[in-house]
């Protein structure tokens, strides 16, 4: 497929040529989803914590005898219904990981930048990196090519003046493409790569790297 490349004024300069099963599949939005759960669940510390009947100070001692005083039955002041008692079913410190196949992962990101150079919200800019890091050169530049909404930045490797340069701008995320991830791909409202971050995606995702697909898998890929 076809990817126009832009100047940071927004001028169209040339096409390049960008490979299909990157940047041409039909997106599989069962796995971008799967994916995108994963992810956000392996973010997930576990540390929540409480103290149940066992683990509270207090005596085990019963409250009042059983029958004759005309009152509910209690047992030790530590039960879960009393003031300052243990908590009942709170909980504990657990991981929230799960798994995904790395071919399901690949097919997750290989979908989602396939269904942004769809809707045409890929743009891919030359010269975005500023000589030097200075905020209002990466803000003109989104400006320009109508980035206004959140926005995904990718270059080809990682480039430190960049990232100083974007970090300041509201709602932009600026990372290398082997860090690429599907939250970001999908949270982000436009995407802009640099020429060396759609080589490099190809280089990471396709060609060689792309496992053939069998059976109904390979009407989605």
């Amino acid at each position: 497929m076809k990817l126009s490349v832009v100047d940071t004024s927004g001028k169209t300069l040339r096409d390049i040529d960008a490979a299909d099963e990157v940047f041409g599949i039909v997106p599989n939005r069962s796995v971008v989803h799967q994916a995108y759960v994963t992810q956000m669940a392996n973010r997930r510390s576990g540390n929540a914590n409480t103290l149940g009947r066992g683990d509270v100070r207090g005596s085990t001692v019963k409250i009042r005898r059983q029958k004759g005083v005309g009152r509910s039955r209690q047992g030790a002041i530590r039960a879960s219904h009393q003031v300052g008692g243990g908590v009942a079913h709170g909980p504990h410190p657990h991981s929230f990981r799960k798994d995904l196949p790395r071919q399901m992962r690949r097919l997750a990101l290989r979908s989602a930048l396939s269904d942004h150079a769809a809707k045409g919200t890929l743009r891919v800019v030359e010269g975005l990196a500023p000589s030097e890091p200075k905020t209002k050169h990466v803000q003109a530049a989104l400006d320009a090519i109508g980035a206004d909404r959140r926005t995904l930045v990718v270059s080809g490797d990682h480039d430190a003046t960049l990232v100083r340069a974007a970090r300041n701008v509201d709602r932009l995320v600026a990372l290398p493409a082997q860090n690429l991830n599907i939250v970001d791909l999908v949270n982000a409202h436009y995407l802009v790569m640099t020429e060396d971050a759609v080589r490099k995606c190809e280089a990471l995702w396709g060609g060689e790297n792309l496992k053939p697909a069998r059976g109904r898998r390979a009407e989605a890929v």
